[in-house]
């Protein structure tokens, strides 16, 4: 890599501020967008500071509010939500006709959510997409199998040790917790299927999901898919 000129000013882009917190005691997972939220905030109180008073709690409310996305944004968003979905639609005809091993399973809307409506949070990357989903899609399975005789503990731990295990091994794919679920509370034909529920659809289902992100994210400027790997 090519060393600045000398006297060339540094410019930070948000990965950087990204990675080097990371490096920090304690550091949570944020996106670009909690910046932006972050200096909105900021300016608003800067704005009532300077204006010596105190603002309304309506309009405290509202600066609490997310900022809104372009109308192209979203747009971007509902094609590839369309598309991802539509695939998953596709794939479950010619393969799973007729069975419950279906890949429309409910977590993968809310996946969709995130990684065409949010493409750059931590939580729609590579890593946390395909291993949040596998490491639930086994924790559901097991604790059926360990619990099922009593299936409200069963539900109840799967969805809480899934979401720890994502933690430790940050793979945190907040839709990945309703996988661990669905494993417990699905029909006696996904309770038969043991642990092939990981491979169909927790493992195929998720990479369908990817190959829709890597390709339709990428085909815009102004979007960049992925951040990171892994």
């Amino acid at each position: 890599m090519q060393n600045p000129a000398p006297n060339a000013e540094l410019e930070l882009v948000d990965q950087d501020i990204i990675d080097a917190m990371q490096k920090l005691a304690g550091y949570v997972d944020i996106s670009t967008e909690d910046f932006r939220t972050l200096y909105h905030l900021a300016y608003h109180h800067a704005a009532e500071r300077l204006a010596g008073m105190h603002a309304s709690a309506a309009v405290t409310l509202k600066a609490l509010e997310p900022p809104r996305v372009s109308n192209v944004e979203a747009l971007w968003a509902w094609g590839g939500a369309f598309l991802a979905i539509a695939l998953l639609v596709a794939c479950n005809s010619l393969l799973f006709a007729g069975s419950d091993l279906t890949l429309l399973n409910g977590s993968f809307g809310a996946s969709c959510a995130l990684l065409f409506g949010a493409p750059r949070s931590p939580f729609s990357q590579p890593r946390n997409l395909i291993g949040g989903s596998v490491l639930s899609a086994l924790v559901g399975v097991t604790c059926f199998m360990v619990l099922g005789a009593w299936p409200l503990v069963a539900a109840a731990a799967a969805v809480a040790t899934a979401i720890c295990l994502m933690h430790v091994t940050r793979t945190l794919h907040p839709p990945a917790a309703a996988i661990a679920l669905s494993a417990v509370i699905g029909s006696a034909a996904i309770h038969d299927a043991g642990y092939l529920f990981v491979l169909v659809p927790a493992t195929v289902g998720p990479l369908l999901l990817l190959a829709v992100a890597l390709a339709y994210n990428n085909l815009s400027s102004a979007r960049r898919y992925p951040e990171v790997w892994f």
